[in-house]
């Protein structure tokens, strides 16, 4: 950040002294006890994230007929609300108790209880129980994990068989918690299976639901609220008063993996300049809140098959934690933050404790020029990405990128902003590490009621400048 001024870093929070919902994060696949949580619960709370995904594992929880035990899922729900986080829970997956394709299947993935009317009885006693067991600590409730995508829905997906099923899992969440929230959709893909969200919708299920959830993992961050638009404009035809989440984004930190983008030349840099980016521009969408993929490293295990370790054994690197993997697939050694993690903390720490609003602010990007700074031009306002934020203490913030191609390029630029807000207090936080920068009397050029910010800083993530009192320092 040549020419700028360090001056600190910002204060980032705990997750019991933020109030802000819009963050939250995976900790997906207890269900089938891929990794041992107690070491994630503290980097969690530190982190200032609220919303954590859990997979509530019916086959880890009923093991002999009519008998539930939810001690391993009650440790982690309790750590989490303690923590000051809110759990949500995914109801997934079979069980092969009832189903005998689910013997086959490693965690039972994929093979929902609708065929057999033993199987139907016995998954909506579970989802009432579930929801009577989890009263007053969990609220919300999604209907089962991608089920458009054949990985969750084995014999093949159905709109109509889920739609269905959401409506009696609706149901049946209900009778055990009549205050209960219930989310449907978990669409591994709006742009792939839009056939198979309009056979859903016309079951009638959006009538039993208060969210629709998505997934969109894309470098192409830019073209996410096209998807939001689409599930908002369908929503108002089909139940206007339903929300929308976004259920699950991320990108893997190396390139040998698995799992969604898994063939990308992966770097830690690239995945937490994606997770800066992605995550400002679903705040800029019609979402509830946004939930990153995921908490720590662990085996995709979509897979796999019951006697076949090897099966499982399908590595991936979303976490925002390292880890290492044993012979059995799970999550091992001490789970260490990655470039990611930090990313995740400062955003949360510039929302800080109130949260900011999406709003316009009078900024105008100029044209680009020749400097000799970068033996080039300038990043012109149509090459600019930017959005801006508003508190409730009427400060403001601009997140402003270069939306490069995170796989090929890496950038650093120059640009000039014409600003009509107040003077006072003008900083630039780089997020990624959370230093704070003071902008020298050179880089302020009045211009009668206005003022020039001359060449400053653009990176290929988002930095940010803010006006009046948008965060605290340490």
């Amino acid at each position: 950040m040549n020419r700028l001024k360090k001056i600190g870093k910002i204060k980032t929070y705990n997750s019991d002294e933020i109030s802000f919902m819009k963050f939250g994060i995976g900790l997906e696949k207890l269900d089938r006890n891929m990794f041992e949580p107690k070491q994630t619960y503290e980097p969690l709370q530190k982190s200032g994230v609220k919303y954590v995904r859990l997979q509530s594992g019916w086959q880890r929880t009923e093991k002999t007929k009519g008998v539930y035990d939810f001690g391993w899922l009650d440790e982690v729900v309790d750590e989490l609300v303690s923590r000051g986080m809110v759990p949500w829970l995914c109801l997934c997956y079979g069980n092969e108790l009832y189903t005998e394709a689910a013997k086959k299947q490693f965690g039972a993935v994929g093979v929902p209880p609708i065929f057999a009317d033993e199987d139907k009885a016995a998954w909506r006693a579970y989802c009432r129980a579930v929801a009577e067991h989890y009263k007053g600590r969990v609220s919300l409730y999604e209907v089962w994990n991608e089920p458009d995508g054949v990985w969750c829905w084995k014999h093949g997906p159905s709109g109509t068989e889920y739609g269905n099923f959401v409506i009696e899992t609706a149901k049946a969440v209900k009778e055990g918690d009549g205050d209960a929230k219930i989310a449907a959709g978990s669409i591994y893909s709006v742009y792939h299976s839009p056939g198979w969200v309009h056979d859903m919708c016309e079951t009638g299920a959006c009538d039993y639901i208060d969210y629709i959830t998505y997934h969109e993992y894309t470098r192409r961050e830019k073209e996410v609220p096209n998807t939001v638009n689409y599930l908002s404009a369908l929503l108002n035809r089909y139940n206007p008063s339903v929300k929308i989440i976004q259920g699950e984004s991320g990108s893997p930190s190396e390139p040998e993996g698995n799992g969604a983008m898994c063939r990308g030349n992966w770097s830690q840099d690239k995945q937490a300049k994606l997770l800066l980016r992605r995550l400002v521009v679903d705040l800029n969408t019609e979402v509830e809140f946004t939930s990153w993929f995921t908490t720590v490293d662990m085996s995709e295990a979509l897979y796999g098959e019951n006697g076949n370790v090897a099966s499982y054994l399908d590595y991936g690197y979303f976490g925002v934690l390292g880890a290492q993997f044993d012979a059995e697939g799970k999550s091992i050694g001490t789970f260490e933050p990655k470039k990611s993690y930090y990313a995740l903390k400062n955003l949360c720490g510039l929302f800080g404790k109130t949260g900011a609003e999406p709003t316009k602010l009078p900024v105008f990007p100029m044209g680009e020029h020749y400097t000799e700074r970068v033996f080039g031009y300038t990043v012109a306002g149509r090459e600019l990405t930017a959005y801006g934020f508003r508190k409730p203490n009427g400060s403001s913030a601009l997140f402003y990128y270069k939306s490069t191609d995170l796989m090929t390029e890496t950038f650093e630029g120059l640009t000039s902003l014409i600003v009509d807000m107040p003077e006072e207090k003008v900083r630039l936080v780089d997020p990624m590490d959370g230093s704070v920068y003071e902008l020298p009397s050179g880089m302020k050029k009045q211009d009668g009621g206005v003022y020039l910010l001359d060449e400053i800083p653009v990176r290929d993530y988002p930095l940010v400048l803010t006006f009046g009192d948008f965060f605290e320092e340490e």
